[in-house]
């Protein structure tokens, strides 16, 4: 039997009876935030971390010396392919996540266009201020999603529901899919940026002073990616002045400090990095991590395997 660690916390037990359904694999429960694992623990082959605090184990791999898998429940996978040693696997959940963050951005894209904070202001102040704001539609809007993957690919069809054309980005191009090369020609003359790429070496600041000043003026950044992907500085002056929007549900610094400009500016949405965070999440993303972990176990590289030339392992016996 293949011993799986799966965290005991609340969130997760729906997780204990979704990887419970496979075979030859025992679930063995841990404490995430515990600094020693006993010894049924230490003899775990797979290690789930939760998705709350998902790098509170990290420190536990030391102790487990028959790893030989790391299964996220994140789509991405940037905060441990730097700790997991050569030749474990790692995978995230991407898959998971696409449905309830596509309609985040989507929400974010129609706050936004029909003016929904300069409603609510009028409403706290009561009142009724028919005319005195400009809202827009999405029909017909350009939109630039930087990021081809699930997300990417579930905000393109809910954008496409609503009258909008949207052009994905991936880091290579493909059928219907441009690729990174063409970034730069093809961010002006879109009315929405939206970013859903993963964090790496190259995408990390690939929002920066150039591609926001080669936006168009008043569009709409929505970035639910990674905070990092976009330069902070270089963002704050832009939606300052009032050239650019935003809906960011991810930034750098992340939490968003409390005296940071970004709070302050008006045309700016943010959500604490809660895009995902709706019932049936969790199970959508354990039912993902399972799918990995039996391709794993049948000697497979898994769909959402990451850093794969640096996997020499095999699967567990």
């Amino acid at each position: 039997m293949t011993k799986v660690l799966v965290s005991d916390e609340t969130d997760d037990l729906v997780g204990h009876s979704i990887f419970g359904q496979l075979e030859s694999v025992e679930v063995v429960p841990y404490d995430p935030a515990a600094t020693r694992l006993d010894e049924i623990q230490r003899q775990a082959e797979i290690l789930v971390p939760p998705y709350r605090g998902t790098p509170r184990p990290m420190p536990l791999m030391s102790q487990m010396s028959h790893l030989r898998m790391v299964q996220l429940l994140s789509a991405g996978t940037d905060e441990w392919e730097t700790v997991v040693p050569a030749g474990i696997m790692l995978a995230g959940a991407r898959g998971g996540h696409a449905a309830p963050v596509s309609e985040w951005i989507i929400s974010a894209a129609l706050a936004q266009y029909r003016q929904w904070p300069t409603l609510v202001r009028f409403q706290d102040e009561h009142v009724w201020a028919h005319r005195r704001f400009d809202a827009d539609t999405l029909r017909g809007k350009k939109i630039l999603i930087v990021g081809a993957g699930a997300i990417g690919n579930a905000t393109a069809r809910l954008f496409g529901a609503l009258g909008a054309h949207s052009t994905l980005i991936a880091s290579k191009p493909r059928q219907g899919v441009s690729g990174a090369d063409d970034l730069p020609d093809l961010i002006r003359g879109h009315q929405i940026v939206v970013i859903t790429a993963p964090l790496n070496d190259s995408t990390l600041n690939l929002v920066d002073k150039g591609f926001l000043a080669a936006m168009d003026s008043g569009a709409l950044l929505i970035n639910a990616g990674r905070g990092k992907i976009v330069d902070t500085d270089a963002l704050v002056p832009e939606v300052q002045s009032g050239r650019l929007r935003a809906a960011l549900d991810v930034t750098e610094p992340e939490p968003l400090p409390a005296d940071h400009p970004l709070w302050s500016c008006q045309g700016v949405i943010i959500s604490p990095h809660s895009a995902r965070t709706v019932p049936g999440t969790n199970e959508l993303c354990y039912e993902v991590a399972v799918q990995q972990v039996r391709s794993f176990l049948a000697g497979e590289v898994p769909s959402n395997a990451a850093k794969r030339e640096s996997y020499s392992g095999s699967a567990p016996r």
